[in-house]
């Protein structure tokens, strides 16, 4: 299949700031000056609200450390976010609602040594191939695999057993895994009358669906649905792994209580061996909210509306923090669009792309009186900007520490300058507070990180010596003398009461079907995800070719190819109710009929976040990008450019 070679980007080496409409190079005095003046003024004519910060969940927990810091410090708001909300939001949402903190319960070693390892909307293999090993070593030391996911993914061909549930039917599926478990008498009863709490709402919630009305609602046949809840709640260790596929759709916080149900249900949590395992949709998303890049924590995962928490941070920044919580990146979207947020500073995100309904977000953006962006490329959003800051690469250009999915802190050491004028990014940042009147100057990446111990309970004991000398340390660590167990919540075992302490709590849940409903115009459900050789949009990997990459493609199962009359490698045009695109087709028989997948690698080939829906969770605020209605035409000759 012939394909457009995607647009390289290069590397920023010096800054460039817009006059009369164009980026042009400019010196560091120059954009440095001009981006603090553009902040000030707007927060002069509007107020501080008026302010927004991108930070990069691809940069080191340093840096977001900082950001954060810039924006409730020298700004005084809490207008912080990442791409944490396009991903991993549902994920925290949900288990600290249960559990009061939102972090996977279990390390990767774990699943290793599990009998059960359900992939609940993930695809491991691909998406997180690291976390896959551990996978495959669980495996092979004989633990049985099952994966639920609307295609038959290349983790699902790993699996003993497959259920290909129709897309935004997660809820009814594990409420009736949950009836089944009831009905069959595994339920672990002592776990549940000492450790959760509002069980018999629950099971009086999910007695509607029974196995029979689950298969004609998701699809799955009933055996199927009947062996998965038995082979759960019999396991003596499994471990309950979601990705992307559970967390990008309006109802993902519900959906992930949904799967804590089955482990609250079962006993599977707060014991080696027995886990929920949220996997991260970029490198260091768990560390920035770690970090309290988030706009509703602070550093350590401390709630902003804890009066006690704001007083420590008080004390230690010098400022008053704003006693509420600030815009999720949706939210800032939105006051974008309403001219409420009217400055934003973007550090490493590329939301132009990244987001959902591509031309909607241009549009709120394009309305701003005043963006910066820092990067280490000129990005689709980095060329809308009215000030460019060129940054260093933080996975070899910047000393850290990343914050990895089993909440492992681990060190990351410069090996190479940035090319050309550009720096480091905490060095950015300082210049331009220094700028609105705040002296910062950190010596080291090390300092910040101190700081940050100091603050964080969580992270007190993680001296750089420590996690260098140990490669690693997953949170909680409160000494430095001591480490935790390597899974969480193991509280809920005891049985002292007091020791035991908040009760996890189940939730009752409705099935709520995709808000882009599926008609004789709009007849094929669209799913997008990643492919093993690419990285998101594309910004950083498309510099280099791989024998693996496929460019961008609509996957068809082969029926329906058919009966559209399309070949492999045939152009076709995909309309949703947002936006049109043309792509090659691609024959994948891991599809059902009715069932289209895209990824979104390179939008400047095929722009498929255009297609998406921007309906959002109303917790986490993460977009629906798992369920698009489109159709999908032929070409005439004529129509292929």
């Amino acid at each position: 299949m012939k394909r457009k070679r995607p647009e390289r980007y290069e590397r920023l080496t010096h800054p460039l700031i817009r006059e009369d409409g164009v980026l042009r190079r400019a010196t560091w005095e120059e954009a440095l000056d001009k981006a603090a003046e553009g902040f000030r003024r707007n927060i002069e004519r509007n107020g501080v609200d008026a302010f927004c910060m991108l930070a990069c969940a691809r940069s080191t927990n340093e840096l977001n450390y900082v950001a954060q810091k810039f924006t409730r410090v020298v700004i005084g708001n809490n207008n912080v976010d990442s791409c944490n909300r396009t991903c991993h939001a549902p994920s925290v949402a949900g288990l600290s609602a249960v559990f009061g903190s939102g972090g996977g319960t279990s390390s990767y070693e774990e699943v290793e040594h599990a009998d059960v390892i359900v992939m609940w909307g993930s695809s491991a293999r691909e998406a997180h191939p690291i976390f896959f090993q551990h996978v495959l070593k669980g495996i092979r030391n004989g633990a049985r695999m099952i994966a639920v996911d609307p295609r038959r993914t290349s983790t699902a061909q790993w699996a003993d057993l497959w259920l290909g549930l129709n897309v935004g039917t997660d809820i009814p599926l594990a409420n009736a895994v949950a009836r089944e478990i009831i009905h069959a008498g595994l339920v672990n009863k002592t776990f549940v009358e000492r450790a959760t709490e509002g069980y018999e709402e629950f099971a009086a919630a999910v007695e509607p669906w029974t196995l029979e009305v689950a298969e004609q609602v998701t699809g799955v046949p009933a055996e199927a649905i009947r062996e998965l809840a038995h082979a759960y709640a019999t396991a003596d260790r499994a471990q309950l792994v979601w990705t992307l596929g559970i967390t990008e759709h309006h109802n993902a916080t519900d959906n992930v209580r949904a799967l804590i149900n089955l482990a609250l249900l079962t006993g599977h949590v707060g014991r080696y061996g027995s886990g929920l395992s949220p996997l991260r949709g970029q490198n260091n998303v768990q560390g920035g909210g770690d970090m309290g890049a988030i706009p509703n924590r602070l550093p350590g995962f401390q709630d902003i509306l804890d009066p006690e928490v704001r007083a420590k941070f008080e004390a230690a920044w010098g400022v008053k923090i704003q006693p509420r919580y600030g815009h999720n990146l949706t939210q800032m979207l939105e006051a974008m669009g309403e001219g409420r947020i009217t400055t934003a500073y973007v550090i490493g995100e590329n939301p132009v792309q990244s987001e959902a309904d591509t031309l909607h977000t241009i549009k709120r953006m394009s309305m701003l009186d005043h963006l910066v962006v820092q990067d280490i490329f000129l990005t689709k959003t980095a060329q809308m900007a009215d000030v460019v800051l060129p940054a260093a690469a933080a996975w070899c250009e910047s000393e850290g520490t990343f914050t990895n999915s089993e909440r492992r802190v681990q060190r990351v050491r410069k090996a190479l300058n940035p090319p050309g004028e550009a720096r480091d990014d905490i060095e950015i940042i300082c210049e331009i507070a220094r700028r609105l009147g705040h002296d910062w100057r950190y010596e080291s990446a090390e300092e910040v990180w101190n700081e940050l111990r100091s603050l964080s309970p969580i992270h007190r004991g993680m001296t750089y010596e420590r996690l260098e000398k140990l490669q690693g340390i997953q949170w909680p660590c409160y000494s430095e003398d001591s480490l935790e167990p390597p899974f969480l919540h193991g509280r809920l075992w005891e049985e002292d009461p007091a020791k035991r302490g908040r009760p996890a709590p189940f939730a009752v849940l409705k099935h709520s079907p995709p808000v882009d409903t599926l008609t004789d115009e709009y007849p094929i459900r669209l799913t997008t995800g990643r492919r093993l050789d690419s990285y998101n949009t594309g910004v950083q990997s498309s510099g280099f070719d791989s024998p693996l990459r496929k460019g961008e493609t609509i996957d068809l199962c082969p029926e329906d190819a058919e009966r559209l009359g399309v070949r492999e490698g045939e152009k076709v045009r995909i309309t949703s109710r947002r936006a049109s695109v043309i792509a090659p087709v691609r024959i994948d028989p891991g599809l059902r009929p009715g069932l289209a997948f895209m990824t979104f690698h390179f939008p400047d080939e095929v722009d498929t976040n255009s297609l998406t829906i921007e309906a959002t969770c109303p917790v986490a605020g993460t977009a629906e990008y798992k369920a698009a209605a489109i159709r999908v035409e032929k070409l005439e000759p004529a129509q292929i450019g």
